[in-house]
């Protein structure tokens, strides 16, 4: 632990410079609705004031991505990668009890969209870059810290942009920590004690958002018509939303799975002669509890429909009809989706990916996965430390091309109060100021203590 750090200065920034970037209206509407540039330009001000040159790359009018390396004590260690991105999901402030947009810190809490997703821990990255330079210490590994624009629609615009166009700029890098991981998930063990989880991602589901259509007559809504476009994608819909999908158990879940039913005090008997997932698996997170739901969508394939669109006029028959189903796949599971989706749609409706990305899995045996072990149980004795695979995704996907193995590290140590995957994207998304001062001694004492 870095016991000589005077952390006074570097609380009263993360907590600043969260509320700062709050305040920085970042809303990604999709389809290139979105203006990063002044949030990536305040951080790139602030990297620059702790001596550093970050890089501010635009992919297109607006849409500005940040990428800085910090050279790391140990020359002969591979580089990591730690990503944030700038953008953030629209908020209707008529529902929020405060302005989502005002960065408002009240009772020892900052409210604000991006809050914990993510530009708390753009500015916790910011802030720690900040105190290294003003204490001279500097990251064991090679740091690549990179700023993202558009992660919340494509990423087209931002990591997906950067490895195709600036892939020398992550050279070195062999592993990524980035959002959705190392908050506290508090459940309650076989004996009724509570116990504190701490999931740290170490796969992801592969996006597969899709765009159903159909063809048929136009004509008069009084009349028969057996070629209706509308029925045909409405049926198929219909299809998809009540399909069952089989399970699929990944390296990751079972680990998953393993971690959790220790740490709980409860038998999930994976590895019992005669365990069937298909038939036992289901029964067996259940057993989980509340805890089941770190594991419960990341045991199947998955197809939401989430879009319909036809016609123009309630008396007339539209030529055609569309559909939008945000899927999602496991790693390993990708071909069993297609077949899924070719036998859903039937003969009468076409579908297409709009939009793909591959699953993930990084191994939960690594030496890194050790060391954020060990950093989280330094600042919380009684964490215990499970891996996951994201029912989501992250720009850990996007890195994944150039090698870079992804996990899910953004430390917080939580309330029971405070149900962190209900705020992701939800009203009222707020963060404690004491979360953000145990996330930067966290990262601290991963990024800069010895292997």
């Amino acid at each position: 632990m870095q016991e000589s750090v005077d952390w006074n200065t570097a609380d009263d920034e993360v907590v600043r410079f969260t509320s700062d970037l709050i305040r920085i209206d970042t809303t990604n509407r999709g389809g290139g609705d979105c203006v990063e540039r002044p949030a990536a330009e305040y951080a790139a001000g602030l990297l620059a004031e702790a001596g550093l040159e970050p890089l501010l790359l635009e992919s297109a009018p607006g849409r500005t991505n940040v990428v800085v390396r910090i050279p790391g004590s140990d020359p002969g260690a591979d580089a990591l990668l730690a990503h944030g991105h700038l953008d953030v999901v629209p908020a209707d402030p008529a529902h929020w009890q405060f302005h989502p947009f005002s960065g408002e810190v009240s009772d020892g809490t900052v409210w604000g969209r991006g809050a914990l997703d993510m530009k708390n821990t753009v500015a916790t990255l910011v802030a720690l870059v900040r105190e290294w330079a003003r204490s001279g210490r500097r990251p064991r590994r090679d740091l690549v810290l990179a700023l993202t624009a558009d992660e919340e629609d494509s990423a087209a615009y931002g990591s997906d942009w950067l490895v195709r166009e600036h892939a020398q700029l992550f050279e070195g890098c062999t592993e990524a920590i980035g959002e959705s991981g190392a908050y506290t998930f508090h459940a309650t063990d076989s004996a009724g004690e509570p116990v504190r989880l701490y999931p740290v991602a170490a796969g992801e589901r592969g996006s597969a958002w899709l765009r159903l259509s159909a063809h048929g007559t136009a004509g008069h809504g009084s009349k028969v018509n057996r070629d209706n476009a509308v029925g045909a994608v409405a049926a198929a819909v219909a299809r998809i939303d009540a399909h069952e999908w089989p399970v699929h158990l990944t390296p990751v879940t079972r680990a998953a799975i393993t971690g959790i039913g220790a740490a709980l005090g409860v038998h999930t008997g994976l590895d019992a002669p005669g365990f069937d997932p298909a038939r036992d698996l289901d029964a067996v997170v259940a057993r989980l509890g509340p805890a089941g739901r770190l594991v419960a969508s990341s045991v199947r394939n998955s197809a939401n429909p989430t879009m319909l669109s036809a016609g123009y006029k309630v008396n007339v028959i539209p030529e055609s009809a569309s559909a939008g189903v945000d899927g999602r796949m496991l790693p390993g599971a990708e071909e069993e989706f297609v077949t899924a989706l070719d036998a859903l749609t039937g003969p009468r409706v076409d579908w297409e990916f709009a939009h793909r990305s591959t699953a993930l899995l990084s191994p939960v045996d690594a030496p890194v996965f050790t060391q954020m072990e060990k950093a989280l149980l330094e600042y919380d004795p009684q964490a215990h430390v499970v891996p996951f695979c994201m029912s989501g995704g992250t720009d850990a996907k996007q890195f994944a091309t150039l090698g870079i193995r992804g996990y899910g590290f953004t430390p917080l140590l939580l309330p029971p109060s405070l149900d962190y995957n209900a705020l992701f994207h939800g009203i009222d998304e707020r963060v404690p100021v004491s979360a953000l001062h145990f996330g930067l001694r966290v990262l601290d004492r991963f990024l800069t203590e010895p292997a």
